[in-house]
């Protein structure tokens, strides 16, 4: 491989010959960018600049030249001494025969000269030149008159016979697809950019442009980033905080993303963003021709439509089944159906990959055993499973794949707990890639200490993970459901899952699990006996949270008309506590933000939440059961922070900031006043962030925490640049490895 610098932003790595014949074959006339066999090269396309048509004249040119004289114009021991010639020296025109005609030498001038701007302009021209002879050309030195030679018919014969080769080859050329080998491109992004957990970069329509996640230093939270392909810093977009899944609308001239449980789009020029309307969950959306978005919510809500100046999403599917999701959509060319993958019984790995005829809301399964599913331009539908990029042949009329997948790209980063994949493409045939192990957190959960020490913990991959009131134990749940891990057995125990059981909150005797299930909340066994109880019903997305210290009040967020998601306490009546029984919920709090993950005090006087009222997340805590009419309020964090957790051993709470780095909080009560001291840190290690469910939990003895640690955190290195990769002419490889029409 051979390493070509082409712009600041990116680096090429090319296969190429060991012996490096004079044909040098890069397949891009782009700047930068070498082409062709070196002898017969344009001079401005031996200096790596963009070219035309004008460079085959230049090349015909050439060609008569050598047919005329009989030896090469540009010959070379080496290909560097070839381009060489070709820049830097003039055709020796003396070489020509003395009796070569004046509209030979004025062609042969024209096609010859250094700057293409002077070229003839279409081979057509030659023609021209050559059936009106005019006087001697001007280029060439005068030429001593000769007699007429015998061999001059042949010579004219063959500069026929060039010209015809020449137009042929233009047509067939004009006429043919451009085969163009698959190049290879590495980008750094740069010290700010991170990775998201569902969907990293995204590339314009175009291809001229990318969008992703950054973290500048001393920002609090995440915000998007745009930058041209020949730019080597990119332009940070203010207002953009906690955006995630960025997509382009078909200009190029827009970014959509997800923030804060809204779908907002922002321009790429910069400026305000717009919310479009709300989208707690978003899974996913593409920007319709037609002007309207649709994009995919979790759980089992149905796809929606919003048009892309904003107002009130319409479904265009019925909701899932329990335990089902519709999500990822891709709006296939001419907007008659929609792609989208649906949810499976475990990992997204098993899901299906499907197709919404709008016409008639049929549902069509196109594809089984992968998630991410997408259309390329090539006439392929392309998908991730296990880490791996599969193909086919998809028939767009019938909407049916073509023949048997096959594995194209092997490392694709994806997300099998929410069915994300790392990748995009561009009109143009340009696939972006993160590399990396698919999952569904950045590694398994560790132990994390004061002191900063780590130890790994044999627990899966999971996600919200919450220690058993005596510590013993430790529930979290995945695709498959709602697991309990016995730490000192080092083994799990997976709870029946029939509706996609999450967010496991224990009982204060340890006994049961409240969790999210389905379209509400359900209560359930903690030793695996018995099936999930649904105790609560609602179409709202209902995440459960805390418990009271009695374990007769439940706190969880769902989403409010309006206004986000709002905070709900649900009575309890456990007095057969296999069979509890709820009452009517009540609404704790509901502002113009979203307030989520109340928590309560080991005394049960105070609830700690999360709210983005004034924008960012912050931490606060608000007396119970009084919440917004008993007023009392009380900010926490200082800077834009999630996750809070009371200490069960001293008057202390935690949060975690959403640079990743845990935080502890003294604080006093003075009666019904709440007095928090100076956050610091817990500790300097990092942790991440994998999404919505809680990241972490507090160890009954307050000693140490279970936390996800980012991958070079877990290995003990340094945080290394975000690096992406592109793959150039991917349709075409497509095409060559799969041809669209295989059966």
């Amino acid at each position: 491989q051979h390493a070509i610098p082409v712009t600041e932003l990116l680096r090429v790595e090319i296969e190429a010959s060991p012996t490096m014949s004079p044909t040098l074959s890069l397949a891009m006339t782009q700047a930068g960018m070498i082409l062709g066999t070196a002898a017969y090269m344009a001079p401005e396309q031996a200096r790596g600049k963009p070219v035309d048509k004008r460079a085959d004249i230049w090349a015909f040119g050439v060609v008569l030249f050598e047919l005329l004289t009989g030896g090469m114009l540009y010959g070379g021991e080496t290909v560097s001494d070839s381009m060489a010639a070709v820049i830097t020296r003039e055709p020796d025109w003396t070489a020509l025969p003395a009796g070569t005609p004046p509209h030979i030498r004025r062609l042969l001038a024209r096609c010859l000269r250094k700057d293409p701007k002077q070229r003839l302009r279409d081979i057509g021209e030659a023609r021209i030149l050559l059936e009106e002879p005019g006087e001697a050309a001007a280029a060439p030195p005068a030429q001593a008159a000769a007699p007429r030679r015998s061999w001059l018919p042949w010579a004219l014969a063959g500069v026929c016979v060039a010209l015809a080769l020449a137009l042929g080859g233009l047509l067939w050329r004009a006429t043919r697809p451009t085969e163009k080998p698959l190049l290879r491109f590495n980008a750094d992004l740069g010290p700010e950019a991170v990775a998201g957990s569902r969907i990293t970069a995204a590339i314009s329509p175009d291809g001229t442009r990318l969008a992703y996640p950054v973290r500048p230093a001393g920002a609090g939270a995440n915000l998007l980033a745009t930058r041209l392909m020949d730019q080597s810093k990119p332009t940070i977009l203010s207002g953009t905080e906690n955006a995630v899944d960025p997509f382009f609308s078909p200009d190029g001239q827009w970014i959509g993303f997800s923030a804060d449980a809204h779908l907002r789009k922002v321009s790429i020029q910069g400026g305000a963003p717009t919310t479009l309307c709300d989208a707690p969950a978003m899974r996913g959306a593409v920007w319709g021709e037609d002007g309207n978005i649709v994009f995919g919510v979790a759980g089992g809500a149905p796809l929606a439509r919003v048009p892309s100046t904003g107002g009130t999403p319409q479904n265009i599917t019925k909701p899932a089944e329990k335990g089902r999701s519709q999500r990822w959509p891709q709006i296939l060319p001419g907007g008659q159906a929609i792609l989208f993958t649906g949810d499976a019984p475990g990992s997204f790995d098993d899901a299906a990959i499907e197709v919404l005829i709008l016409k008639t809301g049929e549902i069509k399964t196109v594809q089984r055993g992968g998630y991410f599913g997408r259309y390329l331009p090539s006439g392929h539908l392309v998908y991730i499973r296990q880490g791996t990029l599969f193909a086919v042949p998809f028939d767009l009329a019938r909407y049916q794949t073509r023949g048997m997948p096959a594995p194209i790209l092997e490392d694709v980063a994806g997300n099998t707990t929410n069915g994300g994949g790392q990748l995009d493409f561009s009109r143009t045939g340009t696939l972006v890639y993160l590399s990396g192990k698919s999952g569904a957190s950045p590694s398994n959960l560790s132990w994390l200490d004061a002191m900063g020490k780590r130890e790994p913990l044999a627990v899966p991959a999971a996600l919200g993970p919450r220690f058993s009131p005596d510590g013993k134990r430790l529930a979290f749940f995945t695709p498959f459901g709602i697991s309990v891990y016995d730490l000192a057995r080092g083994s799990a125990t997976r709870l029946p899952s029939p509706n996609g059981e999450a967010y496991p909150v224990w009982t204060p005797d340890g006994k049961h699990i409240v969790c999210a299930s389905g379209e509400g909340i359900s209560w359930v066994r903690s030793d695996g006996s018995g099936q999930p109880q649904q105790i609560f019903e609602s179409k709202n997305s209902p995440a459960p949270w805390s418990l009271t210290p009695d374990g007769r009040r439940l706190a969880f967020h769902q989403s409010g008309e309006g206004t986000g998601r709002d905070i709900w306490t649900l009575p309890l009546d456990t007095t057969d506590p296999d069979h509890p029984k709820a009452g009517a919920p009540e609404l704790f709090l509901a502002t113009k933000g979203n307030d989520v993950e109340p928590v309560f005090s080991p005394d049960g006087r105070w609830l700690a939440y999360t709210s983005s009222e004034s924008t960012a997340y912050q931490v606060f805590v608000r007396p119970f059961p009084e919440g917004a009419s008993g007023g009392g309020q009380a900010q926490i964090s200082t800077t834009p922070s999630r996750f809070p957790l009371w200490s069960r051993t001293a008057r202390e709470i935690f949060y975690a900031t959403l640079d990743g780095h845990i935080m502890v909080v003294p604080y006093t009560i003075n009666g019904r006043t709440f007095e928090p001291g100076k956050p610091r840190q817990w500790v300097g290690t990092q942790i991440a962030l994998p999404g919505n469910p809680t990241p972490y939990d507090l160890a009954p003895d307050g000693k140490r925490f279970a936390v996800f640690l980012p991958p070079e955190a877990s290995a003990g290195g340094e945080k290394a640049n975000l690096h992406v990769t592109f793959l150039l002419n991917f349709f075409d490889e497509l095409k060559r490895r799969l041809p669209p029409g295989t059966k």
